[in-house]
């Protein structure tokens, strides 16, 4: 059982913020070549092509039962949904934009830490939490009328994730995190491998196979690793913090995904949402000094010498 070392997960949590808003940028280019099904599992079987050699070469813990392996497969249920939900998002959504929707999923996931799982969170991280949230909803601009139903889809991501993460709080510390996800990459490979062949023919919109090209075949394989790096960071960061103490932090991901679609597709937030990104940016920071502050409160004197 790895102790909580509240600062290493924040860190761990920061790098999640950096590299997984380069993964969705990665899949808001394939998504306009790719069908969704044939994105969305290339990219679980990337995580099993890189994760199962680790895991076989380093003996390390894959091996579940009972109560882990349900959680585990219900998380891969989640997770191929959720990822099957932005993947769509992003083809109708400027990056910053979905990212910005999906973002009321810190505040979600705050409750869920403190009304399920009873973990402590002090009024100050709660009012850092609702004021990032109040940087969020100046940074949502959603225009339903432009794009319709695909607006809603960053929603369903949010709550999606956010029970997720509560899962995978639940069975991180029970588990090795690149163990965890190599045996999520194959439950995910064996439900929609079939299911995806199965229903080839069928007229199913996003369930069509194609040939990609070499290019496509590069960003595939890269969407597949940044995924899966992105993952094991915020799996490894629920292993060291609890999920209220993380929450905020992730609001970090919003300005660096708009920094990011401006360079990659020259999309750039208007004035009022430039002001919610930097007061999201204050109520990350705030939750980082706190915690470091409680922490070296809390830490052991040492022994005299």
């Amino acid at each position: 059982m790895a102790q909580d070392r509240p600062l290493l997960g924040i860190l761990l949590m920061l790098g999640f913020c950096i590299v997984a808003p380069v993964g969705d940028a990665v899949a808001k280019v394939l998504g306009q070549s790719v069908p969704l099904s044939q994105l969305v599992l290339i990219r679980f079987a990337v995580q099993v092509i890189i994760l199962v050699p680790i895991v076989w070469a380093g003996s390390r813990l894959w091996r579940m039962r009972g109560r882990v392996f349900r959680l585990t497969l219900f998380r891969t249920v989640l997770h191929i949904l959720g990822i099957g939900a932005m993947f769509t998002a992003l083809k109708y959504l400027p990056l910053a934009d979905a990212v910005a929707i999906a973002f009321v999923m810190p505040f979600i996931m705050l409750l869920l830490g403190k009304y399920v799982l009873g973990e402590e969170v002090g009024s100050r991280r709660f009012m850092a939490c609702i004021v990032g949230f109040a940087g969020t909803l100046l940074v949502v601009q959603p225009s339903f009328v432009e794009v319709g139903w695909p607006a809603l889809l960053p929603v369903f991501v949010a709550i999606n994730f956010s029970v997720f993460m509560l899962v995978t709080r639940q069975i991180a510390k029970e588990t090795d995190p690149i163990g965890l996800q190599a045996v999520s990459g194959v439950m995910a490979v064996v439900i929609m491998g079939p299911l995806v062949v199965l229903l080839q023919g069928r007229d199913i919109p996003g369930i069509e196979l194609i040939r990609p090209d070499s290019m496509e075949w590069t960003l595939l394989l890269a969407i597949g690793g940044l995924g899966t790096l992105a993952h094991l960071l915020m799996t490894w960061s629920l292993r060291y913090a609890p999920s209220a103490t993380l929450a905020p932090m992730q609001y970090l991901e919003i300005p660096f995904a708009t920094i990011l679609g401006f360079i990659v597709f020259r999309d750039l937030p208007n004035g009022l949402a430039s002001v919610g990104i930097c007061i999201t940016i204050a109520a990350g920071l705030y939750i980082v000094l706190r915690e470091r502050a409680i922490s070296r409160l809390t830490a052991p004197a040492p022994a005299p010498a």
